[in-house]
């Protein structure tokens, strides 16, 4: 067995397992006892979010406690991402546009899961080539390993000879986070910004 077939086994069982938790947790659209708005947790899951400590593309310092009184989009992903990570953000973009005035109501995050290449200067080239609301953010190996394990995100750089020029396998949901950072619901990729920003408007 090839080294990029175990890759890639390893990735959908991973993936699996994040997808069985959310959906165990009423986080998954369409699921819970509210269909309005699908945060209740069951007892012993896990919760996705928490505290975090990072970098926007800015250079500022900022917290979980920054982004309170907004609802997150929090999607995961590098700059270097072919595919992927760019039609998540534009669709991102698209549910901003179409929310209007209520956008100002809502923050988008987009976080690396490569901090070893994504700068804080890489970050704010990416993110402002689509939505100018959409906040990105970096940090150490440390600082990004804590937080992608209290969204329950997987990454794993390939196995490829380049250094510098790889790609990142990675988990490709974006979580909508309430006003005190606790979860809503998870889009899966691939959903489509009507739904998204439906989703949105039923939690404002």
């Amino acid at each position: 067995m090839n080294k990029i077939f175990t890759i890639l086994i390893i990735f959908f069982l991973l993936a699996g397992a994040t997808a069985v938790g959310l959906w165990m947790a009423g986080a998954l659209p369409g699921v819970g006892k509210d269909q309005g708005r699908s945060s209740s947790l069951v007892v012993g899951v896990p919760q996705i979010g928490g505290p975090f400590s990072l970098v926007n593309h800015k250079g500022e310092r900022v917290t979980e406690a920054d982004f309170k009184g907004k609802l997150m989009l929090v999607f995961f992903g590098f700059t270097h991402c072919p595919d992927v990570c760019p039609t998540e953000l534009q669709t991102i973009s698209v549910a901003m546009q179409e929310l209007g005035d209520a956008a100002d109501q809502v923050t988008p995050v987009f976080i690396t899961v490569d901090p070893e290449r994504d700068t804080q200067e890489l970050m704010a080239d990416f993110v402002e080539a689509f939505d100018p609301s959409i906040v990105g953010l970096t940090g150490s190996q440390d600082e990004i390993a804590d937080v992608m394990k209290k969204y329950r995100v997987y990454a794993q750089k390939r196995d490829e000879q380049d250094s510098e020029y790889y790609l990142v396998d990675h988990s490709a949901y974006t979580y909508l986070m309430d006003r005190d950072g606790e979860l809503i619901t998870v889009f899966s990729f691939g959903v489509s910004p009507e739904e998204m920003t439906a989703k949105i408007r039923e939690n404002l």
